[in-house]
């Protein structure tokens, strides 16, 4: 244990006099934390519209007016020409064309019913697809709306209604920001523990104090427990630090208990700094270290469910998942802090982190070998 000791005050020291991973273990949790809710955001707005009119008359304009009016669209030009139309779309100032026909009105009044030509620019796949979703959701309002100028209520209404009403569960207002807030929370765990980790023994490799380390009585599970603690413990305080700005910052605080959140980070940390550790005895350089853990953070971060529901994807890439710690650790932040789950209630989650901690770490000692 007094090895163990002085090991840890080392790694401690060592923390702390470095500037730069002080700045990248404080500063840069906090700069994104604050930065990326607001970036990261699922709705899509300022969508540039060109309005193609040939019609010109008060059923258009109405139309043109609630468009506008709903805060996604924004109207680029108003005119008569497809041609000038389809120009705005190839300058790239325009994302999507709305075509109004010639007799809109009439054909509405006369046969009710009229179409409507959409032109996307689908560069921006996500953009586009969403964006002429939006588009035939207020044209569908609209022709609701002109429906019931028209329809003349009798004494008995004969034709049956169907009043829909929902509610949503978790997250009433639907705020985007309640639901990336956790899932940001635990990539930036992820990526401090994971890098810090991984440069951590590569750093005593290149500054020449490994050798030192290795000819003295040291155990191989006392050094990686050295390198592992202080990180652990830098974890669950950064994480403490997210919490403490989700809630100035966006007014969240779990709907369930911060005990079971603290129970499955430090399980969570365990694996994390494990896989560093690991990427850290196999690595030569600092540089290679963190260019592994960045491409392994990239896979962890796309196939994570964070921005994608994991459902939508391929099967090959769901399979994928269940092997990505990072998954289970945003599924429990979202669990606890949204739907108020308690730890009975993730501890499937937390059985299998639990073994990737024991996998990591097991595989992380076992690969460092001390040479005399």
């Amino acid at each position: 244990m007094r090895t163990l000791k002085f090991l840890l005050q080392k790694e401690f020291k060592q923390v702390f006099r470095d500037k730069s991973i002080l700045r990248m273990i404080f500063i840069m949790p906090v700069m994104q934390l604050i930065i990326l809710p607001w970036a990261a955001d699922y709705e899509i707005k300022n969508i540039n519209l060109v309005v193609v009119d040939h019609d010109q008359s008060s059923y258009a304009r109405q139309l043109v007016s609630k468009i506008t009016a709903s805060g996604y669209f924004r109207l680029d030009k108003y005119t008569t020409s497809y041609k000038d139309a389809m120009k705005e779309i190839e300058d790239d100032h325009a994302d999507i064309i709305l075509e109004i026909p010639v007799s809109f009105e009439n054909n509405l009044a006369k046969t009710s019913s009229a179409n409507l030509f959409m032109a996307a620019n689908a560069i921006n796949g996500v953009k586009a697809g969403l964006g002429t979703s939006y588009l035939q959701s207020i044209i569908r309002d609209f022709n609701n709306d002109i429906r019931m100028q028209w329809i003349q209520q009798p004494r008995f209404d004969e034709a049956a209604n169907i009043d829909i009403r929902y509610s949503n569960w978790f997250n009433p207002q639907m705020d985007y920001k309640s639901f990336m807030v956790p899932g940001i929370l635990a990539i930036l765990v992820t990526m401090v523990g994971s890098f810090l980790a991984a440069m951590n023994i590569v750093r005593e490799k290149e500054i020449g104090t490994i050798e030192q380390i290795n000819v003295t009585p040291i155990k191989k599970y006392h050094f990686i427990l050295g390198k592992l603690i202080p990180f652990w413990i830098l974890g669950l305080v950064i994480l403490s630090i997210g919490f403490l700005i989700a809630f100035l910052g966006y007014g969240i605080l779990p709907a369930g208990s911060f005990f079971a959140i603290y129970v499955f980070a430090a399980t969570y940390l365990l694996a994390v700094l494990g896989l560093g550790l690991l990427i850290s005895t196999y690595s030569s350089t600092q540089q290679q270290a963190m260019l592994v853990s960045f491409f392994m953070m990239m896979i962890f971060v796309l196939l994570s469910g964070l921005y994608t529901p994991i459902d939508s994807m391929p099967e090959w890439a769901q399979w994928i998942t269940k092997f990505n710690p990072v998954t289970y650790f945003i599924e429990v932040m979202r669990m606890v802090v949204l739907k108020g789950s308690s730890l009975s209630d993730i501890r499937y989650n937390l059985f299998i982190i639990l073994a990737f901690a024991v996998v990591l770490n097991t595989w992380a000692v076992f690969s460092y070998r001390k040479r005399s």
